[in-house]
């Protein structure tokens, strides 16, 4: 298996997994950061938008109610269970101008030119060649389309993230990594050289602190359950997630720990002529 089909076998996995905690109340980021992200673009009404790793919809729910009836969403993600979530949430809303779909974005199915706006939120450091993703999503886009990217930022989940890896080195010493898939461009002039090597332009890119409320030791184990520290914690055998679990849960405790670090950096690039 290649290290592309690796790379999305363990996401489409990790995500399945993660969806019974991944809306969890703790888990307010994934909302307010695709929200957000759809914010800053200055979306309008009858535009066509394409959300690549869509999640449960936190930024194509928000982009389908700008656009309007007249505009169209298409959210693509690995994880059925995730999408299952998105399209239960948009009917409650009665969205009919929002379609969830499992796809690639390493090999969309969508025609050249099909999109007005194309979104990638906490999506595209999950491929080994980020710059060939970025070139299918650039793709998709229409001529003078708009293309966002938003990701983590340095320290994700600081102080917290370090004492869940310390825990998981304790029980399992072969699961421990101290380096993450997004740190590959956690900083601004990164992703900037990354989006100059995929020949987009008009280039704007940010970096935002920000802060992730840490209500309870409980709290803290949810959004470990509900994201990408649940593909590590799955596989953990049932005694060593407990003593994971416990010395997530007594550091929170006895640190204090009342908010983490969530740093982000947003993108948006235009496709030139």
């Amino acid at each position: 298996m290649s290290e592309l089909e690796v790379a999305k076998k363990r996401a489409a996995t990790t995500y399945n997994a993660a969806a019974d905690f991944y809306d969890h109340p703790a888990n307010t980021f994934w909302e307010r950061y695709g929200r957000r992200t759809v914010e800053r673009l200055g979306l309008t009404a009858g535009q066509r938008v394409l959300d690549v790793c869509c999640g449960s919809g936190a930024s194509a729910i928000p982009a389908a109610k700008i656009v309007g009836p007249d505009g169209s969403v298409i959210g693509v993600d690995l994880a059925q269970n995730l999408l299952e979530l998105a399209r239960t949430k948009a009917q409650q809303q009665g969205l009919e101008n929002v379609q969830f779909q499992s796809g690639d974005m390493t090999r969309l199915s969508f025609e050249d030119n099909s999109f007005d706006v194309v979104v990638c939120v906490f999506g595209i450091f999950f491929v080994p060649d980020m710059e060939s993703a970025l070139r299918e999503l650039k793709r998709v886009l229409r001529t003078e389309g708009r293309l966002a990217i938003t990701t983590w930022g340095p320290r994700f989940f600081e102080p917290a993230n370090t004492a869940f890896w310390n825990a998981v080195r304790n029980a399992r010493p072969d699961l421990y990594k101290g380096f993450n898939p997004w740190d590959r461009i956690c900083e601004v002039d990164d992703l900037l050289k990354l989006l100059e090597a995929a020949g987009l332009k008009e280039l704007n890119v940010e970096a935002e602190s920000g802060s992730q409320p840490v209500s309870s030791p409980d709290d803290w184990w949810a959004m470990i359950m509900g994201s990408g520290y649940r593909g590590t914690v799955d596989q953990l055998d049932r005694e060593a997630r407990e003593e994971v679990r416990k010395q997530n849960l007594e550091f929170i405790q006895n640190a204090a720990v009342r908010s983490v670090e969530a740093n982000v950096v947003y993108a948006t690039a235009i496709k030139a002529a």
